[in-house]
């Protein structure tokens, strides 16, 4: 095989993994909200409220503290422009409705020096936690079988999950997920 042969080779390959990971995120973003019912809903809600993780400073935070309010849990990293996109949002939504009862907990599946400068930059107003495969255990616990990013949880004030979702939540979708908790 001559060395142009070999490069034309080595492009097509490259260019079959882009396009298919072009298509496979568009899959993942593409996946809807998810109503989690029954023993799922359960088993996801008390694995993510038994979870304790470090927070920004090295303390040891338990979900459980924020049961009793409704809460958004969302596993976001600082490289994933998705999960920046959704970011600002939910501080504006953490800022209107938490007085109301609503608690936004970020759980980043990050490096703690990036998540901390990331959280600084951007003015997160919410806890934010820092997991690694951990909180991707977590995650799946709680519904995420792709193991993508980002990926929201939603828990009423009883612990129950009620709503999970794969990829970008826009404002309208959220609200209309833990309006009807508060």
């Amino acid at each position: 095989m001559t060395k142009s042969q070999q490069i034309v080779l080595y492009m097509g390959a490259a260019l079959i993994a882009v396009v298919s990971g072009f298509l496979l995120r568009g899959h993942l973003m593409g996946t809807s909200s998810v109503e989690v019912a029954g023993d799922s809903a359960i088993k996801g809600a008390q694995t993510l409220l038994s979870a304790s993780l470090p927070d920004l400073n090295d303390q040891n935070q338990s979900l459980s503290q924020w049961r009793g309010k409704v809460m958004v849990v969302n596993f976001w990293a600082s490289w994933c422009e998705p999960c920046r996109k959704e970011i600002p949002e939910f501080i504006e939504l953490q800022e209107k409705f938490g007085d109301k009862g609503l608690v936004f907990v970020g759980i980043a599946v990050d490096q703690k020096e990036r998540a901390a400068s990331f959280s600084k930059n951007i003015g997160i107003n919410y806890p934010v936690l820092v997991g690694d495969m951990r909180a991707m255990m977590l995650a799946e616990a709680a519904g995420n079988r792709q193991g993508a990013l980002p990926f929201t949880v939603v828990i009423d004030r009883d612990g129950k999950i009620t709503g999970t979702k794969l990829g970008t939540l826009s404002r309208s979708k959220l609200e209309s997920m833990f309006m009807p908790l508060l």
